[in-house]
C-alpha cells in the first residue's frame, strides 16, 4: 500500500488514475448514501457494476448519476432487485445472478438499516440482524462460486459496533428489552466477524474479506432517528469523545463516506486486509476501552471463534449449508 489516504479522502481521490476496465463489483443498496457514491465512483473508473435495489422503479431515476459518471467513464450499471429483509428475495436475486454466470472481482455488502423501532423481517428475524447480517450472509455465501480468485469481498460494518457484540442466545430480543441502538450495534459487528469468517474460509483460492467503518456522514440511512434524536447522540458522541481527551468526530461528506470502501475493494493490499477491520483508508488499531465512540475495533469484533460461532448459527438460521 504504497500511496496514503486518510478521513479527508474522497472516493475518486482513491480511484485518481485507476482504470477499472474489465472489471465486475456487485453493490448491495446501490440507490442512496454510501452504496450511490460507491457505485457512480466505480462505474465512472469503467468498471462493470451490479447494484442491488429495493425498487427498481424508483431506483432508475435514484442512480441517473451513476449511469451519467458510467458514460463518462466507460462503465456500466445494471440493477437487480434484492430486499434482504427477505430470504426468498434474496436466493431469488441470487439465483438470477447466478443463471447469468459472469463472475465478480469484487462485492461490496453495503446495504443496511439503522435503529428502527422493533421490526421484523419476512422470516421472522429481528430487522436490524436479518438485514445487515443475515441478508448478506445468504446472498454472500449463494453467490460464493462467482467470485473470481483472487477477488475480494467487502462488508460495512460501523463504529457502533462498539456499543455491543452479539448475542448469539438472542439475536431476535425475544428475552430482553429491544434497544434500537444496541440491536444496531449487534448487526454490525455480526457484519465485521462475518468477514473474519469469510476471510479464513476463501484465502485458499485467494479471495481475501475485510469489514469497513465508512465514517459518519448525513444519507438517509438514521431516518428512523428524529431531529431531536439526532442532535443528541452527536451530542453524546462529543462528550464521549471529550471525556477520552479526544478531538471531536467530524462528519464526512458521503464521497469521503466511501472513500474506505473504494480503498478496501480495489487499491488497498488485499493479503495486508485480509481479515482486518479498516477506518479511513486504513487498517484500524484494536481499541478495548469501552468508550463506544472512540476509533478503533473492538477484540471481540474480530474474533475467529466468536466468528465461527456466529457462522454456524447463520447457517441454520438461513437454511444455507
Amino acid at each position: 500500500m504504497t500511496e496514503s489516504f486518510g478521513s479527508k479522502s474522497t472516493a475518486d481521490d482513491v480511484l485518481s488514475g485507476v482504470n477499472l476496465s474489465g472489471r465486475r463489483f456487485l453493490v448491495t443498496g446501490a440507490s442512496s448514501g454510501i452504496g450511490l457514491e460507491t457505485a457512480r465512483t466505480l462505474a465512472g473508473h469503467g468498471a462493470s457494476v451490479v447494484g442491488t435495489v429495493r425498487n427498481l422503479t424508483k431506483a432508475e431515476l435514484a442512480t441517473q448519476s451513476v449511469r451519467d459518471a458510467a458514460q463518462r467513464g466507460g462503465g456500466t450499471l445494471q440493477l437487480i432487485e434484492l430486499d434482504l429483509a427477505s430470504l426468498k428475495s434474496v436466493y431469488s436475486a441470487a439465483n438470477k445472478l447466478i443463471a447469468e454466470d459472469q463472475p465478480f472481482d469484487v462485492v461490496i455488502a453495503n446495504a443496511g438499516v439503522m435503529a428502527p423501532p422493533l421490526s421484523r423481517t419476512a422470516d421472522g428475524f429481528e430487522l436490524q440482524f436479518g438485514t445487515n447480517h443475515l441478508g448478506h450472509f445468504a446472498l454472500v455465501n449463494t453467490i460464493e462460486s462467482l467470485f473470481v480468485d483472487d477477488g475480494r469481498l467487502v462488508v460495512l460494518s460501523s463504529q457502533a459496533h462498539r456499543v455491543a457484540n452479539v448475542d448469539l442466545n438472542d439475536i431476535n430480543f425475544e428475552h430482553q428489552a429491544y434497544d434500537p441502538f444496541i440491536a444496531y450495534g449487534r448487526s454490525k459487528t455480526a457484519n465485521s466477524l462475518f468477514a473474519v469468517a469469510f476471510d479464513e474460509r476463501h484465502r485458499d483460492r485467494g479471495i481475501r474479506a475485510a469489514s469497513v467503518m465508512p465514517g459518519n456522514s448525513l444519507t438517509d440511512l438514521p431516518r428512523h432517528f428524529s431531529a431531536e434524536a439526532l442532535e443528541g447522540l452527536f451530542k453524546t458522541v462529543g462528550n464521549a469523545r471529550a471525556e477520552a481527551g479526544l478531538p471531536p468526530a467530524e462528519l464526512k461528506t458521503i464521497a469521503q463516506a466511501a472513500a474506505t470502501t473504494v480503498w478496501a475493494a480495489v487499491v488497498a493490499d488485499k493479503n495486508e486486509i485480509g481479515g482486518r477491520y479498516l477506518e479511513d483508508c486504513a487498517i484500524a488499531p484494536v481499541e478495548d476501552t469501552p468508550n463506544p465512540f472512540l476509533d478503533g475495533v473492538r477484540s471481540y469484533a474480530l474474533d475467529p471463534g466468536h466468528a465461527e460461532q456466529l457462522w454456524d448459527k447463520s447457517e441454520h438460521l438461513v437454511g444455507f449449508k
